[in-house]
This record gives structure tokens, C-alpha cells and sequence, in this order.
């Protein structure tokens, strides 16, 4: 079978090498090469088919799916008859029994015995004078059923493996049919329609023409009438299972098929585009030509997946794990990365991983020190009624039998270093709050040296050990900023009230304070709204809170507005989750006991993060809506009498410290939330960066055998060998493509066959070419007309135009 134009017989080894480059990766990557898939139901006869087109029982046989690996046959015309597998290449085989055994193996030994599957590919070299330049791929058939240990869903397994393939733009389509079914029923050209649905890279094959009802026939079919493919059917006659059992020559199988066809009354004017031999020139022809239609757009993909990759091994390429100097100067690179990365998640300098989903690192630090630390310090506060009633009772301790005619400012100073005290709870809190921050962050830039496990709990275990240290001694530093404040009560402060001014601001009242900010706008956002129907459910809307109200519109643009609130003597209370939502909820309700919203006396609100309900609790305390306070309920065993008192001159005392102590409670706290954060990042964070960058390094080389702590994880070094295997298999498909002379390529199409002058017994002989296609059959005429006028007895039609090929009748 003599081709005038050696350049194209070229191409589909071409495309052999480089199918074989990629499947030496050993994993289930696979490129979109161009190729041919064979499709088809369980027993449709596609093993039959490519067993014709070798000459030889080559493929396992069996009940149930027998397929369980894609099979790459690639076939190769040659002198001489042999095979070779890819996973052994220094192995010829000339008994193909001994090949059935092999594929058999090889598919247990990735599947293993229980009839799973596989999608990684056995690749299959078959040489022989007897055979066209072709590459199929043999997938699993088609089942409904899982039969014995197989997994339950194993025909979505089937499915989903097949459609990977045949789903490629650049993947022809082998559907394989037996014709004593309803072609309508055909699961191979249902699930060829699925990705292509005009039929244009579909090729219709039908099996078992001999085994047709009598009086039945085919013809409609193969005469591309019913359901039309755009490359057509072919009809084979394959070997029974008797034949097989018998172990019939497939020669002479072949030949049987050759005189059904020449016989047989309804498909004997279409003999000679029917049968094996006919049907494995086409799909040569075929896929030549498609070959040569997709290797440009092939180059390109190689030529940027190659790009791509190579940004991805510039640090395997050279990389030498027994190396000690690159040993060492990868440690100190990895350390001051590592270094870097922390110091600019902390400082917010880094622009590279900038996250747009939450905050991190830094601008979580700052929202623990300005709306957390803060929160916490205003839900420490205790009753008002309870802070009256020990005001009450140190004035009456402090006068003992005496009856008091001043105010004593033992009182005074006896309650402030009360309240002082309870500053150390939340002040220790925001130091562990922030040091959990710091640990996150440094666990999350320790990833980048995650191909080094020991290296990395190393680095983690110094820093945050370091960190820990440091944290103990800003914990003493903040306890000795609160004992300064105890030590010495300076009431000569210039914020501080006096006793004076303390009767005059008791009657003052929080209305002036309010008024002295001004309305202005505090925070705006989403919030969902869980005062609705039980039927439409809760429902998010847009708030904005400034400094005397609460106002929540439809949506952001704030057109129309739903409600407004006004902040006059509202408290806040967290709520818990309920069935209808889990989103973290808190309410805002009078302290009169008045309704909020229409009949409710709560207004129900959430977030979807515990987050945004802090900046929001937060927000509410910059409006002076502060956080529900717990009432102590009386003792039992207290006198309600001593409780209360009706003696004016006591309760206008009482009125007077309680001034004078809001005023003294009002400066400290400002210090405390002004100190407190520059002492966490004095004594912590700054501490922490310091020590990242001047003693880091040391303290690793101290710490025990570099080399050890360069041992690479053996799942990074597998992924490495895997990258860089990819990357040669990328370059070495790029460079056998380039390769390629299409200049010589392009010269000329494979010929089409003729259907006037086509012999399948006399294929092999050497020939002139024939001229384009002038018969049916569907077959894919040539897309561009010829640049030079092949010798035949019958010349080719001249097209009316270069550029459009005048196509063949039907």
C-alpha cells in the first residue's frame, strides 16, 4: 500500500513518540493528542475488530468487563512481526499469547484482581508487514451492571473514563455497533452524540452484519441515511464465538468477510468500502489527515504548557539533593523567606498573596487591639445598682459610728482601684488573642518550606518557643502598667472631674456628651435581619448605624429605607443559634421594656462570621449602646434595708463618688487601651520579628545536623521527579513535533480511496495512487484541492475555486 507522500506516512509516529512520552510519566495525564478512541457496548466485537487489524489473538477475553485499562495499540508497518509494551521496552514479543498474558498482568497490577479499572493507559507496539501506520485506544465497554466484587458504581466510572477521552476536540471517535441492535439504542453513538453532536469526528462501525435477522439488512445505515455521521459507517463481518473457541485464522476469517460482502445481495454494489482491510485504510487515511489539521494547534499548547512549567521547576531543574553546599545555601534562603513572609504579613507590605476573602495576619492584629480589646473592656463593667451599693457601703465603713458630713475620699479611692483590678482579665486576654494571631500566621509562612518536614517544625518550634518566652514577660509588663495605676491615684489630673464638678455631671446626664460627637456616620454593612415571618424566614439588609440611630435600607444604595431606630436607651445581648439559621446572632433591645420594631420588643440581627458580630458589638459601643449587664440577684440572707437608704445626704455622697470614680475609670481606661497594645507589639510582635531576622539562622545551625533538616519529605520528592518528568515529556513531545517537515507535509493530502478501484486482497501491492474520492460512503474528503495532479487513469475533478474543494456526490 504504496503512498506517494512519505511525509504524511510520517506523521502518525510522529504522534506515536509523543503519545509515548507522556505515557512514561506513569500517571493518568494525558495531552489532547490527535487520536482515535474505540467505543462501544460489552460484546459489540471491538476486540474482534482490532484483533482483524493485527492478524492475530492478541487481546483478553472473559465475561464481565475484561477492558479495565485503556489500551494505546499503536500499529506500525514493519518487515518484521513482533510487539512491544512500554513498560518494557527491551522486550520483543513474538508469541502473542504471550502478549494477552502480559496485558493481563499489567492491568492487575494497577487495578488489582477485583475487576476495578484504571485510567492509566498499557501502551502496545505492534509491528508487522500485515498492518497501516495507526494508533487506536481500546477503552473499557460499556456496562449496566456490576457484576462480582466490582464497585457499585462502575458504570459511572466506565462513563466518566470514557468521556475524558472522547470528550478531546482533538480525539476521533471509533463508535463500534453491533447491527442485530437497534441502532437507536447504541450506547457507543449516544455518548459519541453527547460531545459530538454534529457527528463531525464520529466514525460508525457496524459488527455482526452476518448475524442480521434474514430478510433484514443494514443498507440505510452504511449509506449514512440513517442517523448520518459526517466520516460515515463501514460494515465488518467479525469471527464468531465459535471461530474464536476454534481458533480460526483471522487470514481466513478475512477472507470469509471479503465474500459475505461480495455475495451477499443487498451490500454487494457497496463491497468495496465495506470490511476490515477497507476500514483500516480509512481510518490510516483519516487520521493523517487529521493529524495534520491539529499539529499547529498542537505545537502551540506544547509550546505554553512548556512555558508554564517552566516556572514551576526553575527550582527543581538543577536542583541536587546530595549537593551540601546547595544543601546549605537552600537553608539560608528558605529561613530568610520564611523571615520575610512573617514581617510582611505583619506589616501589610506585601502585595503578592494579598487575600480578598478574610482578613489576616496584621489587619487581624489591629482588629483585636481597636474593636476586640475595647469590647471586652466595656463588657467587664458591672450593674449600676451594684456599683451604688458598694459605693454606699465603703462611705458607711469609712465613717464607722460617726455620722459623715463630708464625702471621704477613701471611698473614692477604695472602689477606682476595684474596678482598676478587673483591667488585668481582658488586658491578658488581648495579649493570648494576639500571640494565637502570630502563631497562625507563622504556621501558615512555614508552609512555603513544607517540602522540608523537619526543617519546618524546627523553625516552627524555635519561633514559637521564642514567642512564648516573650509572651510571658508582656503579661508581667501589662500587670506592672495596671500596679502603676494602683500605686498612685492621681486626682490632679487634668481630665479628671474633681469633687467640685462631680455633683454638676451627675445632672448633666449622657445627652450632652452625645451631643458635643454630632450625628455622624459610624458603620455601614449587611446584617440579617431575623424579625420576619416565619414563612419567608430571615432575609439580609443593609444597615447603617451613626452616633443616635440605626437606619436599614433594601440594599446598598440606600433608596429605600426600611426603618429607623433611634439609640436612646438601648442595650445589646448576644443571642444563641436557632434551627432556622446557624449564623452568630445578637439583639438589640430598651431597657424600659418598650418595642423596637412594630410588635417586637427585641430586634433580632446576625452575621456569618463571629467576626463581624465583634466589629459590629464594637461599632454599637462607639453609638453608646453598651452590652447587656447581669443582674446580681439578692442574697437571702441580705437585708434588703441595707441595700437602700433613705438619708439624702448618702445618696447625694454616693451620686458624687460614683462621678468621681466614672471620671478616674474614664482616664485609666484610655491609658490601658493606649498602652496595653504597644506593649504587645514592643514585647511580643516587634520581639518576634527581631529575632526572626538576626538570630533565626544561628539558632537553626545550633540546633542540631543541617543535613537531617534538609531530608526532603518523600511526597514533595515524588512530586518533584513527577514535575520534572512532565517538563522533559513536554520538551521531548515539542521537539519531536518540530521535528516535522511541514513544508513536505503540506505538499500533498493522503490520497482518498476510490471506490471504482479498490481491491482489499490486493492492498499490498504496490500501485499508482488513486484519485480523490468519487464515491459514497461518507468518507472525509479532502478540506484544500491538490497542488500537484496525482497519475491515474480516471483525473480528478477541477474544482471551481483553490481554496474550496468541490465535494464528492452522495
Amino acid at each position: 500500500m504504496a503512498w506517494s507522500n512519505q511525509g504524511m506516512q510520517s506523521l502518525i509516529p510522529v504522534i506515536n513518540r509523543v503519545q509515548d512520552a507522556f505515557s512514561q510519566l506513569g500517571t493518568d495525564f494525558s495531552f489532547d493528542l490527535p487520536q482515535i478512541a474505540v467505543v462501544g457496548g460489552q460484546s459489540a466485537g471491538k476486540s474482534s475488530v482490532l484483533e482483524n487489524f493485527v492478524g492475530k489473538d492478541f487481546l483478553p477475553r472473559g465475561c464481565g468487563i475484561v477492558t479495565r485499562r485503556p489500551l494505546i495499540l499503536q500499529l506500525i508497518q514493519d518487515p518484521n512481526e513482533y510487539a512491544e509494551f512500554l513498560h518494557k521496552k527491551a522486550h520483543r514479543f513474538v508469541d502473542f499469547d504471550e502478549v494477552r498474558k502480559e496485558i493481563e498482568v499489567e492491568t492487575d497490577r494497577v487495578t488489582g484482581q477485583n475487576k476495578g479499572i484504571s485510567a492509566i493507559p498499557i501502551n502496545l507496539r505492534v509491528y508487522s508487514p500485515n498492518v497501516l501506520n495507526l494508533t487506536l485506544i481500546d477503552l473499557p465497554g460499556l456496562t449496566k451492571v456490576a457484576v462480582g466484587d466490582q464497585p457499585a458504581d462502575i458504570e459511572h466510572q466506565i462513563r466518566e473514563m470514557i468521556l475524558t477521552f472522547i470528550g478531546q476536540e482533538t480525539c476521533l471517535i471509533l463508535a463500534v455497533t453491533p447491527a442485530n441492535s437497534d441502532l437507536a439504542t447504541s450506547d457507543a453513538l449516544k455518548m459519541a452524540k453527547e460531545v459530538d453532536p454534529q457527528g463531525l469526528r464520529t466514525i460508525g462501525v457496524l459488527t455482526k452484519l452476518d448475524l442480521m435477522d434474514e430478510g433484514t439488512d443494514a443498507r440505510e445505515i452504511l449509506d449514512n441515511k440513517l442517523l448520518p455521521l459526517r466520516r460515515g459507517y463501514v460494515g465488518v463481518v467479525n469471527r464468531g464465538q465459535k471461530d474464536i473457541v476454534g481458533r480460526k485464522d483471522i487470514r481466513a476469517a478475512l477472507e470469509a468477510e471479503r465474500k459475505f460482502f461480495i455475495s451477499h445481495p443487498s451490500y454487494r454494489a457497496m463491497a468495496d468500502r465495506m470490511g476490515t482491510a477497507y476500514l483500516q485504510y480509512t481510518l490510516n487515511q483519516q487520521l493523517t489527515n487529521h493529524i495534520r489539521d491539529t499539529l499547529p494547534t498542537l505545537r502551540d499548547s506544547l509550546q505554553k504548557r512548556l512555558l508554564m512549567l517552566e516556572r514551576e521547576v526553575a527550582e527543581y531543574k538543577d536542583y541536587q539533593p546530595n549537593d551540601p553546599g546547595r544543601k546549605t545555601k537552600a537553608l539560608m534562603q528558605m529561613v530568610t523567606q520564611f523571615s520575610a513572609d512573617v514581617e510582611r504579613s505583619i506589616q501589610g507590605s506585601s502585595a503578592k498573596l494579598v487575600s480578598t476573602n478574610e482578613l489576616s495576619g496584621g489587619a487581624r492584629i489591629n482588629r483585636l487591639f481597636h474593636e476586640r480589646f475595647p469590647f471586652e473592656i466595656v463588657k467587664m463593667e458591672i450593674d449600676e445598682t451594684e456599683m451604688r451599693k458598694e459605693i454606699q457601703f465603703a462611705i458607711r465603713n469609712i465613717h464607722g459610728i460617726r455620722v459623715g458630713l463630708f464625702t471621704p475620699d477613701m471611698a473614692f479611692e477604695a472602689i477606682a482601684k476595684k474596678q482598676i483590678r478587673r483591667l488585668i482579665e481582658p488586658s491578658m486576654k488581648c495579649v493570648d488573642l494576639v500571640v494565637n494571631e502570630l502563631a497562625r500566621v507563622i504556621r501558615q509562612c512555614a508552609d512555603t518550606v513544607a517540602r522540608y518536614p523537619r526543617l519546618r517544625e524546627e523553625l516552627e518550634r524555635l519561633v514559637v518557643t521564642f514567642m512564648r518566652e516573650k509572651e510571658q514577660k508582656a503579661k508581667q509588663e501589662i500587670s506592672l502598667l495596671v500596679d502603676y495605676q494602683l500605686a498612685y491615684m492621681n486626682t490632679n489630673h487634668e481630665d479628671f472631674i474633681g469633687f467640685s464638678n462631680a455633683e454638676a455631671k451627675a445632672t448633666q446626664g449622657q445627652s450632652l456628651a452625645k451631643a458635643s460627637i454630632g450625628n455622624h456616620v459610624i458603620r455601614k454593612g449587611w446584617l440579617m435581619f431575623n424579625n420576619s415571618s416565619l414563612v419567608r424566614g430571615p432575609k439580609d439588609l443593609w444597615f447603617v448605624l451613626s452616633s443616635d440611630s440605626l437606619c436599614w435600607y433594601k440594599d446598598e444604595s440606600e433608596k429605600e429605607k426600611k426603618f429607623m431606630l433611634t439609640l436612646d436607651g438601648i442595650r445589646l445581648r448576644d443571642l444563641e443559634s436557632t434551627f432556622m439559621t446557624r449564623a452568630f446572632r445578637f439583639g438589640l433591645y430598651h431597657q424600659d421594656g418598650r418595642n423596637m420594631y412594630k410588635d417586637y420588643k427585641q430586634l433580632d440581627l446576625g452575621c456569618s462570621c463571629l467576626e463581624e458580630v465583634d466589629a459590629w458589638k464594637s461599632s454599637f459601643l462607639r453609638a453608646g449602646v453598651h452590652p447587656e449587664k447581669q443582674m446580681r440577684s439578692t442574697s437571702p440572707d441580705e437585708d434588703p434595708q441595707e441595700s437602700a437608704s433613705m438619708d439624702p445626704q448618702l445618696e447625694r455622697q454616693v451620686e458624687t463618688i460614683r462621678n468621681l470614680v466614672d471620671s478616674y475609670m474614664r482616664i485609666v481606661t484610655k491609658t490601658i487601651k493606649d498602652m496595653v497594645p504597644k506593649a504587645v507589639m514592643h514585647l511580643v510582635v516587634n520581639q518576634v520579628g527581631e529575632f526572626m531576622k538576626n538570630e533565626l539562622i544561628s539558632e537553626i545551625y545550633r540546633a542540631g545536623d543541617t543535613d537531617a533538616l534538609m531530608e526532603e519529605a518523600k511526597l514533595e520528592a515524588l512530586k518533584r521527579e513527577e514535575m520534572l518528568r512532565l517538563y522533559a515529556a513536554c520538551k521531548e513531545a515539542l521537539r519531536i513535533i518540530s521535528e516535522v517537515n511541514m513544508g513536505t507535509i503540506g505538499a500533498e493530502r493522503a490520497p482518498a480511496i476510490q471506490s471504482t478501484d479498490y481491491n482489499p486482497v490486493a492492498a499490498s501491492a504496490p500501485r499508482p495512487a488513486p484519485a480523490p474520492p468519487g464515491g459514497r460512503g461518507g468518507i472525509l474528503p479532502p478540506q484544500i484541492p491538490k497542488r500537484a495532479v496525482t497519475p491515474s487513469s480516471t483525473p480528478p475533478d477541477i474544482p471551481a475555486r483553490p481554496q474550496i474543494p468541490k465535494r464528492p456526490p452522495h
